[in-house]
Parts: C-alpha cells; sequence; structure tokens
C-alpha cells in the first residue's frame, strides 16, 4: 500500500512479488527448473506452477526454500535490473519504487545501490492477525511464514525509514506521503 501510494504521487512502481510471478510462468526457464528440482506434482493441469503445493514444501524445509530461491532470486533480479534501467532511461529523474517484501531475505540490499530504503514495520502479531485475515492463512501457517523470513532487527538495520504500519491505514498514508514530499523537496 505504501508503494502504490508512492505511485499515485509519481513515482514508478516496480513489484519484486510481481515478477516473481512473471518469471514462473509457463514457458519460462526458471518455472523448467523448478520442476526438475521440485517434480511434477508442483505443476498443475495447466501446466503453471502450484504454488500451494510448492508452499507446502518449502514454508516446512529451510533447505528445499534456499533451493527454490536460488532459481527465483537471480531471475527476478535480472528483471528488476532491466526494469530499472529502462524506467532511467525513460526519465532519469524518475523515482522509482522497487517495492521489496523480503529485501534482506532475499539479499537485494546487497545487489542493488538504492538510494533511500524504506522498511513498513508492523508488530509480529499485527502481520500474524493480517496473515489470517487477508491472506486466509491458518495461526500455524501465518506463524511458519513470519517465523521463516529474518528477523526484525536485521530488517530495520537496513531502513534509513521506518513507516509504522500497526494504526490505521490513514495513519500509514500520511507517512507515505510525508516521505514522498521529503523525497520531492531533496529530488
Amino acid at each position: 500500500m505504501v508503494a502504490a501510494r508512492l505511485a499515485e504521487h509519481g513515482a514508478v512502481h516496480i513489484d519484486a512479488d510481481q515478477l516473481a510471478r512473471q518469471v514462473v510462468e509457463r514457458g519460462e526457464p526458471a518455472l523448467a527448473m523448478i520442476e526438475k528440482e521440485f517434480g511434477a506434482e508442483v505443476i498443475g493441469p495447466d501446466g503453471s506452477l502450484d504454488r500451494a503445493a510448492l508452499a507446502s514444501i518449502i514454508f516446512s524445509d529451510h533447505e528445499r526454500r534456499t533451493v527454490l530461491n536460488g532459481i527465483t532470486h537471480p531471475a527476478v533480479k535480472d528483471l528488476a535490473r532491466r526494469l530499472i534501467d529502462e524506467a532511467a532511461a525513460q526519465n532519469p529523474g524518475a523515482v522509482v519504487v522497487y517495492d521489496v517484501p523480503l529485501l534482506v531475505d532475499a539479499g537485494v540490499d546487497s545487489e542493488h545501490k538504492f538510494d533511500l530504503v524504506v522498511v513498513v514495520h508492523a508488530s509480529m502479531q499485527t502481520r500474524l492477525t493480517r496473515l489470517m485475515e487477508l491472506r486466509g492463512l491458518s495461526r500455524a501457517e501465518a506463524t511458519h511464514r513470519l517465523n521463516s523470513q529474518v528477523s526484525d532487527t536485521e530488517r530495520l538495520a537496513v531502513a534509513d525509514v521506518v513507516i509504522d504500519s500497526n494504526g490505521s491505514l490513514d495513519d500509514t498514508l500520511q507517512q507515505a506521503d510525508a516521505l514522498w514530499e521529503s523525497v520531492a523537496r531533496s529530488a
């Protein structure tokens, strides 16, 4: 929601989750590698990735998740780099928001040079509740997903700006608006 708000102000929004879906579409090399590594049971009848089947494997096995990340992360990073370069070529003054929910987990902060790293942060309980309510996960599934991510300490350590999203949507959006004003002033 913060990245989308910044896009409303004029930023170019590149969503890493969307890129991660693109690189595993039918016909993409990463999907073939996933099938080879994880087996046909992670491929649906239509030839697309069965995300639920893959999730049941990777969220219960750290080593298998690392293997998957070794397949998908390079493909996402390459695509992101191309899109960032295209945005800069079209408008050298563009503000590009590369929206990466798992920035530290994926090592993206060390791969790209960012002018500003913004971490949108909520308490573990708030994130747990949101995963259950918004994504329909059970408490156990939500807890397992959160526990598979890097710690808050690691995530917050890379932040230049922290937006607190524990409050209302309006509170979070006001912080995003203030961030945009700050970026616009310094540009």
